[in-house]
């Protein structure tokens, strides 16, 4: 794995532009990027055939959790076929592995012990050890993986802020020690909760360790704004320039500005599915900066303005397209009405098309976040964005 910082915004801003690139895949990825969240190794709603049709090359980095396929095809099955590059079908894709997601597999702190890391499942609570996350991980044969973490909410305790750090970096250790699958591609995870003194802790020591990257865990959890600005900063300012860093669980749009302002260049969260689950549909417009909401005038039926609830009845007799400018499968060939007679029979089609959209469209919001770095434009670009959603709350509100 190869990562290139190409351009840092200037003035003492951390926001950066880079090239990621690994292995077999001949396109570089450009930073800051989406990891795609995945349930057994595919979008919720998207198909092998479907992914496709997304942006490339902005659309091959998925997000696998390793936890998922604890049932499942039995580990030495998928192993034989050839990890999961070969049992998905998807060659040409970048799969990321990585414990924990925001649906099927949450991380549950009260229940994690010396032993390894719990996590809520659909089958239950289960115990990961660092022994088994590393069998899942050399049988999946992902491109990168992070190592086991002890994520804790923000509203424990610093003693149990510094057990989580202690057990993360413990966790990491044995995690190289037992890697046979892909060397040095390997994201060490910080930890800390909201203890400033232990994520800066977590960092450092985590930087000392033979890792390509950093998974920034822990975010998401229960802290507020404020609190997660100075904890994104306080690691960042810890970590060495030249790797790239991943935050978890920050998907909402301000959420992801607010972390390219710190220095953040990839991003995993279940945004988008949590959107086409929900009945909405993304249609802010891409830049942000000088330009009115797409489409028209906003109808706040349960939206906001970034999206819309295509399950409100304004939308029966609605005959355009989600947004007018998006080249998406959905917007080149279906109508609002369409998506609204769709959610309103409970067809399954429409999280399809859903997906599709919403995923499209946030891809073209990140192109448009590493354009505005490239230009110096990044702190406009972020200020119009918030500007314009408080605006839209406040006449709300009115």
């Amino acid at each position: 794995m190869r990562f290139a910082v190409t351009k840092v915004c200037g003035g003492g801003a951390k926001a950066r532009a880079g090239v990621l690139q690994i292995g077999g895949c001949g396109t570089g990825i450009e930073t800051p990027t989406l990891l795609l969240s995945t349930r057994k190794g595919l979008p919720s709603f998207v198909s092998c055939d479907l992914l496709a049709s997304l942006p490339l090359p902005d659309s091959l980095l998925l997000h696998v959790c390793p936890t998922h396929f604890i049932e499942g095809p039995p580990l030495k099955t998928i192993s034989n076929i050839g990890g999961l590059h070969r049992m998905l079908g998807l060659p040409d894709h970048i799969l990321v592995a990585a414990a924990g997601d925001s649906i099927e597999s949450l991380p549950s702190s009260e229940a994690t012990n010396k032993f390894g890391a719990s996590f809520d499942t659909p089958s239950g609570r289960r115990l990961v050890k660092p022994s088994d996350y590393m069998e899942l991980v050399s049988c999946m044969k992902p491109n990168l993986w992070a190592s086991l973490a002890d994520e804790v909410p923000a509203w424990v305790t610093e003693k149990r802020n510094k057990i989580s750090v202690d057990r993360t970096l413990r966790w990491l250790d044995a995690c190289i020690a037992l890697d046979t699958a892909s060397g040095a591609n390997s994201f060490g995870v910080v930890v800390g909760g909201s203890s400033i003194e232990q994520r800066r802790l977590c960092a450092t020591e985590v930087s000392k360790r033979n890792v390509s990257g950093f998974w920034i865990g822990g975010f998401g959890l229960g802290e507020n704004i404020e609190e997660r600005c100075s904890l994104l900063n306080a690691v960042t300012d810890c970590l060495p320039p030249e790797k790239p860093r991943l935050v978890s669980r920050l998907g909402l749009p301000e959420e992801v500005l607010e972390g390219v302002a710190a220095g953040i260049d990839l991003f995993d969260s279940t945004y988008i599915y949590q959107l086409t689950m929900g009945g909405f549909a993304l249609i802010f417009p891409i830049d942000m900066v000088g330009r009115e909401t797409q489409n028209g005038p906003f109808d706040n039926d349960g939206g906001d303005s970034t999206k819309i609830n295509l399950r409100a009845t304004t939308y029966q007799k609605d005959t355009s397209r989600l947004v007018d400018s998006c080249s998406c499968f959905t917007c080149q060939n279906h109508t609002r009405a369409y998506l609204n007679h769709l959610l309103n029979v409970h067809e399954m089609l429409a999280q399809i098309l859903l997906e599709i959209h919403n995923t499209h469209h946030y891809l073209r919001f990140f192109r448009s976040i590493r354009e505005a770095i490239k230009v110096g434009e990044f702190d406009l670009f972020r200020q119009q964005f918030v500007k314009k959603r408080r605006a839209h709350i406040a006449a709300a509100v009115l």
